[in-house]
This record gives structure tokens, sequence and C-alpha cells, in this order.
């Protein structure tokens, strides 16, 4: 299956070149072999290859806690916020959704025929606009899809709350739930579909993951996040999640040419990341077996050793230091990951451990998750059993909770930094020094930018684009952020303490 996903990018990648590339508009008028409008299903891969590309995130891995940069130490190990990267991800995720809004504008006469097509337009669309609104804050949103290019208001769009966004997100989705709640449509999905392979009932499981992932997200903000979480865990029937391994959300690369895994087009060319002391020591501590999936042993002695984050300078001998594992930074056909099973059952854990009427006791769920991780790390049953029965045995904890899907999130930085703003887990990224003033363990994340911050960012930093175009509303969405990534936190991240 992942051959034929993989031979298919190639394939239907360079279709989408043809399809909406010409030298010449005279020719799209002449030429009767020409496309005039852009199949649905070459719309949908080049969407997910796109979504792929530019939510791989090896960058936001270091503010996960995951990897150190070792060499040339940049705005990333320092925490100095650029526009080097992040105005091409909020850039995309406009993009998207104006290319899936076609094929709802050119399907609008023709729902019921269109059915399942429609419902992955609009998934895609909120699922897009969920990571905008997640490492950006506030932004256009209702109105930035209307207007003209003539009276300049699709430039010029006012910000809407976080407060406002989350619920018109999961209000979006739902309507996508219920509607495949009655039965799938019977229109095919194509070639182009590079996560599910046209098999609509993982749609429809994607669905509804994704909304107890944004549930679960500002639960701590959002009362009405218990009864979304509980009707999807309590209805299986009619709102399916993922809840196996074989049913991961993963893009498979092509692994050639331009279509290489992206961290593995890292590893061709570059040897700047290795892998953070916070995590390796973590690992280490718990006697984690997936620690050698994780990551290699370092070139020098054959141990795992990890490098602070944040450092001022490069380690004395940068190969005294572990580098990421194989499994996910040296396949030409690697994988990007969108959604694993394990997530699920660590939000239900979590719902159990708030006291929410979920199926499964938080120890369960717990264990569930972490067999999930194991299997898909390709570790053995034994080692899982030995595992749980250890230092990864249930505790009761919101600590124990956390740490593991920290660990089981490796390759997803931006829902592993997420769960970092969201509840302060892993401690290290964040250490204040004890209470006798002793100096803790790892000095926490330290940003060279101003030397006034203790914390990894709390978003990304607007576009340069939105303070050339959009200047008086990006200025006014902007008024409580400080040096572009700290200042006012994100509405659901309640820590207090960082700056």
């Amino acid at each position: 299956m992942k051959k034929i996903r993989k031979i298919m990018v190639a394939s239907f990648l360079i279709l989408v070149v043809a399809a909406s590339c010409t030298g010449s508009f005279d020719e799209i008028n002449t030429d009767p072999d020409a496309y005039t409008s852009v199949p649905y299903t070459n719309i949908l891969a080049n969407v997910i290859r796109r979504s792929a590309d530019q939510f791989s995130d090896l960058d936001i891995a270091q503010w996960a806690g995951y990897v150190s940069e070792v060499q040339y130490l940049n705005d990333y190990a320092g925490y100095i916020p650029t526009n080097n990267t992040y105005g091409n991800r909020w850039s995309h995720c406009y993009w998207g959704h104006v290319q899936l809004q076609d094929i709802l504008n050119r399907t609008a006469d023709a729902e019921e025929a269109s059915k399942n097509m429609r419902n992955v337009s609009i998934l895609l669309q909120n699922y897009l606009m969920f990571y905008n609104v997640n490492a950006f804050g506030d932004m256009p949103y209702f109105q930035a899809f209307k207007g003209s290019p003539e009276d300049g208001s699709i430039l010029q769009t006012p910000y809407d709350k976080q407060s406002d966004i989350y619920p018109q997100l999961l209000a979006n989705l739902k309507v996508v739930a219920d509607s495949w709640s009655t039965g799938l449509g019977q229109d095919d999905l194509g070639a182009g579909d590079f996560l599910f392979n046209g098999d609509v009932s993982l749609w429809q499981k994607f669905c509804n993951s994704l909304r107890l992932r944004i549930a679960m997200r500002i639960s701590a903000v959002y009362p009405a996040s218990q009864s979304i979480v509980e009707e999807i865990f309590n209805n299986p029937g009619k709102y399916p999640y993922i809840t196996e391994s074989d049913d991961n959300a993963y893009f498979w690369w092509q692994g050639s040419g331009d279509y290489y895994e992206r961290w593995y087009n890292n590893f061709l060319s570059r040897d700047d990341d290795g892998m953070a002391d916070i995590f390796i020591d973590h690992l280490k501590m718990m006697n984690d077996p997936r620690l050698s999936v994780y990551a290699k042993p370092a070139r020098t002695d054959g141990a795992y050793r990890g490098y602070e984050n944040g450092a001022a300078n490069d380690p004395v001998d940068r190969h005294a230091i572990s580098r990421i594992g194989a499994k996910f930074r040296e396949d030409p056909a690697g994988f990007t990951p969108f959604y694993r099973a394990c997530e699920n059952y660590f939000i239900m854990a979590e719902a159990a451990l708030n006291g929410w009427n979920v199926p499964m006791t938080a120890a369960e769920a717990y264990e569930k998750a972490v067999r999930l991780s194991m299997e898909d790390n390709e570790i053995t049953e034994a080692a899982a059993d030995a595992y749980l029965s250890d230092a990864g045995k249930w505790d009761g904890t919101y600590a124990r909770l956390y740490f593991e899907e920290w660990v089981a999130l490796f390759k997803q930085n931006v829902e592993a930094w997420s769960l970092y703003r969201r509840t302060g887990y892993p401690t290290y990224i964040h250490t204040a020094k004890a209470a006798d003033g002793t100096s803790p363990k790892y000095p926490g994340a330290r940003s060279s930018f101003n030397g006034i911050h203790n914390d990894v960012p709390f978003r990304f930093p607007y576009p340069d684009n939105q303070y050339q175009y959009n200047k008086e509303y990006v200025e006014a969405a902007a008024a409580n952020i400080k040096d572009h990534v700290w200042g006012e936190q994100l509405w659901w991240d309640t820590r207090t303490g960082v700056h």
C-alpha cells in the first residue's frame, strides 16, 4: 500500500503541474488537449503534499524539546524570531483554503453527488486554519475569504479572536462529521488522496480525531470541550475516530527528485541538528525502548547523548552528540505524520483523569496509547510489557500522562510544542531554580533575543507581508505581543511564570 501511494505521489504531482501551468493563455483557448480547469483530485493532491512539506517542522522540534543545534547555531537555537519560514506557513494555510474552496464552489450544485470530496475539502480547510491559529494566535478568519481584489479587502482584513475562531472550527467539523454519520458518499476521491488512498471511512475517522484534538487543546478555557469529547468517545458508531496504527494519517513521500521526505532532505546536505539533552536523558532515565529508534548513538563512543537546546556555543565535539534516528531522518521515502492513533488514547486518558465520562479508565487508555506508540516504532510486545510494568507504569498523575504523550508525539513537533504550551510538560523546557537557590540540572529555555525571555516562543511571528499590506490590523493584533513571539500567550495557554 505504501509503495502504491509513493508512486501515485510522483505521477499525480506531475499532473498537477500539467493541469495548472501553461506558457501561453492562447494555448489554453486553442489546444483541445489542455486542461481548462484542474481536476478536483489534483487540487486535493497538491494541498496535501504542500501541507506535508510546510508542516514538517524540523525547526519546531527544538521548541518541542526534541533536538538541539550542534553547529552553526542560528535563530532557532537562540529563539531569535525571524520571518524565514513562518510566513510561508501562514500563506500556505490561506492558499490551501482558497484551493479547496474552488472545489466547493464548483460542486455547489451537486452536493450529494460530490459528498465525499466536499467533506474532505471542508475538513482540510479547517485543518489548515487550526494549524494557523494554533501557531499564530489571532488572525484574519471570518472576513479573510470575502471581498474582491479591486477594493483591496482581501489584503486588508481584520484579525479575529482565537476565542471566536476555535469554536467555529469545531462547529464546521461537526457539520462534516454529521454528514458522514448518515452514510458515506458514493463519489471517488481519486488517486490524489495521498493520506488514505481513497478510503473515505478513514477520512471520517480523521475528522472526529481532529475534533478531539481541538477540543482538548482549548479545554482549559472552553467548558464545552467536555461534551464534545464525551460525544465522540461514547458514540464510535456515529463518530468513529482513529483507533489503530494502521489507520494513522501519514503522508508517505515518493522518495526521489523533489519528493524526498523533508527530514531526509536535511540529512542529505546538513548536519546541524543533534538530539536535545532533555529528550535523551528522559528516555535513558525511563529505560525507554524507543531510544534506539528516535536517536542514533554518538559517533565518538557509541553512547546516547544530547546537547543543550539554546546553548550559546557549539559542543566541543559535535560527534559526541546523538543524531536523529534513521527511521525518522534517513529514509528518502519516509513519512510526515498528520495524526496518530495513540494521540486519541492520550486524550481519552486525560479526559478520564478530568472525571469526564469516557469508555476507558485513565489507566486503560494510557496503556493503550503507550502500546500504540511502541507499535508505531516497531517495539516488540515484550519490550512494551516490560516498560509498562516498570518506569512507564501508570501512576495516576497528569505528569506521567503528559511526559508519555510528549515522547509519543516525536516528529509531530507543532503538536508537541502545543502540548508544552498547554500543560507545561515536559517541565525540562522551562526549569526554575530550586527553592534553595541552586541551579537546576537544565538551564531551561534561554533566548539570546534581548536576553530577557525564559521560555520558548509562545507563537510564530506574524509575517512581514502583513506589516506591509495589512499594517493597521496586524499592529492592533500584535499590541500585547513582545519581541514578536512572546508577551501575550495564546488563549488556551494558561501557564504562569513564563515570559
